[in-house]
């Protein structure tokens, strides 16, 4: 089955620079999109394939400031389009324990996680609510909904956006705006890899660490930004128009839950 509804249709993404949201720039690209890609700047610095052309345009942006955002959105919606797609895959990690956060590193988590969640959402919902069309996926945590230690700001950050992208999507519907997320597990890219000590860190994930009430993986690997990119791209296509609200776990298994 080839997934429908991106040939020619513009497209947002938050997070382009690595991992999942490149991976999606790259998959959105192929499908036909015309994608306006976001990331911070030093993330755009480091990206030696940064070279906007006809049909991938990159910006800087940070997302939890919300009139940068809705000034991105409106600038995004003159270089490529009516956006009718849009993947909010921004997002930073804290591995502080609880008792030692810090209300700083409280706010710097919550303000770029639940924060730019609700800036992107609500600038995309408002020029796409007139059209009539849209889909939105958000990419959250399978840490959503099951605790983890010395994540609980992150944890927390990603249930609270995965509950305010389901509110969104229910206020949105009646006008024909589709709202997902999507759950990743352990994934390979830099802020997985970041946390490990030593070249065994993945054998370990996946092996899961009962000390740490810590499943590991039953499909006995870890996910590629393909495989979390190629979630993504059905939940955003024409094959999923009757989806929305979802929460979508792509973990291999590891929460034991769907």
């Amino acid at each position: 089955m080839k997934l429908e509804g991106f040939s020619n249709r513009a497209a947002f993404v938050t997070g382009a620079a690595g991992g999942i949201g490149l991976a999606l720039v790259a998959a959105l690209h192929a499908a036909g999109a015309r994608v306006f890609a976001t990331d911070i700047p030093e993330a755009l610095d480091g990206l030696l394939e940064w070279d906007s052309n006809e049909t991938v345009h990159w910006h800087r942006l940070d997302v939890s400031d919300p009139v940068a955002v809705a000034d991105c959105v409106a600038l995004a919606e003159e270089t490529v389009g009516p956006l009718s797609l849009a993947v909010h895959a921004a997002g930073i990690l804290s591995t502080t324990p609880v008792l030692d956060l810090t209300p700083a590193e409280w706010e710097r988590v919550m303000s770029v996680n639940a924060g730019g969640c609700f800036n992107v959402l609500q600038a995309l919902g408002r020029v796409m609510l007139p059209r009539g069309k849209g889909s939105i996926v958000v990419v959250g945590s399978n840490a959503a909904g099951v605790p983890r230690q010395n994540m609980a700001a992150y944890a927390a950050s990603k249930a609270a956006i995965a509950m305010l992208t389901r509110c969104v999507g229910l206020e949105l519907a009646g006008h024909g705006i589709r709202c997902n997320i999507l759950a990743p597990g352990s994934t390979l890219t830099p802020m997985q890899t970041g946390m490990w000590a030593d070249e065994s860190g993945a054998a370990k994930v996946i092996a899961g660490d009962p000390a740490s009430y810590r499943t590991g993986i039953p499909l006995g690997k870890l996910a590629a930004p393909e495989d979390i990119a190629a979630a993504a791209m059905f939940l955003l296509s024409d094959q999923a128009g009757q989806i929305t609200m979802t929460d979508l776990y792509v973990d291999g298994g590891a929460t034991l839950r769907a």
